[in-house]
């Protein structure tokens, strides 16, 4: 089965903040994964790595270190969100949007940090995005996952790597590019492999359209639309990083942030390549299906013509006529050869149909 027609929607309803509750209340979802703390302390010439990190090691590290990088995997802890956010000065209504998981693509800034909410590819089979968020400023750099599994594995090899390296020597905000430029990267493989599906129907629909086609190529398209909305304010995000004059995004990591902005404007452009081509497979899809019912329907109506004739002319030898009462009520009715005679007549009558059609070019 293909990766589309094993597509299943998961519209879980997130708990959200109550009617009329103070701005930056902090409510879990029921369904959130446990929180895990990770820390990752970053110099030019060393790193370390705390798993199950808690406050105490945040507090005890954060103004040893020129980077700090905390990690939180999972938001059914708003409690220890919430210490995170107070720990760091972070904005309470940045922190609200955190927990509520189901934010557009956006950026948003504060005197000394930048709030960065994205979504990445959580489970590619299953056509399923989670909510990142990523909070930057002077000497911090810290993300919220709704559950585990991300795109960093690349980054966090490259602050391993032995040796002074960029990831190392630069600021906060160049890691904070790093991730955002890997979350962005991710996109480009379950986009190949839609393309791939794409063109695995285009070559079975010219061989005629099949039963399930069209189920797969709505559910593609679907996940284009889906892609589109994530992608499309992404950009704008992105742009707004590049635009802005807040000391803790440099010009260098702009630099870098444009280079991203240009995979997330060829990842637009795929989408829009990938859906129009749907389009237009649907399209010739439903044509396709209206031609194969038209060849069926013309078959049947030069069948069902031969047959009226012969129809009629059975009918009629079938009546019951009595040639002792007049001769002309039927003629042959007692010839010897009267049957096979009129079996021959009506093949040549069906012939000379046939015959008529092909000249006609209708067969």
């Amino acid at each position: 089965m293909s990766r589309a027609g094993k597509a299943t929607k998961h519209r879980r309803r997130k708990r959200r903040t109550p009617v009329g509750a103070a701005p930056g209340t902090l409510v879990a979802d029921p369904g959130a994964s446990p929180t895990k703390l990770s820390l990752t302390l970053i110099a030019p010439d060393k790193f370390r790595t705390i798993a199950n990190a808690g406050i105490a090691d945040i507090v005890d590290n954060r103004g040893e270190w020129p980077v700090i990088w905390v990690d939180c995997v999972g938001l059914a802890d708003v409690t220890l969100i919430g210490e995170i956010g107070r720990t760091f000065g972070l904005h309470p209504l940045s922190v609200e949007d955190v927990v509520n998981a189901d934010q557009r693509p956006k950026v948003d800034f504060f005197d000394d940090h930048a709030f960065v909410a994205l979504r990445m590819v959580d489970d590619a089979a299953m056509h399923r995005y989670e909510q990142i968020s990523v909070f930057f400023g002077e000497k911090f750099v810290i993300t919220f996952q709704e559950r585990e599994g991300d795109p960093f594995d690349p980054v966090r090899r490259r602050i391993a790597s032995e040796g002074p390296n960029r990831l190392r020597a630069r600021q906060a905000d160049y890691l904070a590019y790093a991730l955002i430029d890997a979350v962005v990267d991710s996109y480009f493989a379950p986009m190949e492999v839609i393309g791939d599906e794409i063109e695995r129907v285009e070559e079975s629909m010219l061989g005629g359209p099949q039963k399930g086609q069209m189920q797969e190529l709505h559910a593609l398209r679907r996940e284009m639309l889906v892609l589109k909305g994530v992608l499309w304010p992404l950009r704008d995000a992105l742009a707004a990083l590049i635009r802005n004059d807040d000391p803790f995004v440099t010009r260098e990591t702009k630099v870098f942030l444009n280079d991203t902005l240009d995979h997330a404007m060829r990842l637009i452009e795929l989408v829009e390549s990938q859906r129009d081509t749907l389009s237009g497979l649907i399209e010739m899809h439903l044509s396709l299906s209206q031609a194969r019912t038209n060849d069926v329907i013309s078959l049947l109506t030069i069948v069902s013509t031969i047959f009226i004739p012969l129809t009629f002319l059975v009918g009629v030898w079938g009546m019951n006529f009595d040639p002792d009462v007049s001769p002309w009520n039927m003629p042959e009715l007692r010839a010897y050869y009267g049957y096979p005679a009129a079996l021959l007549f009506m093949i040549a009558v069906a012939i000379a149909l046939f015959g008529y059609f092909k000249w006609r070019k209708w067969l």
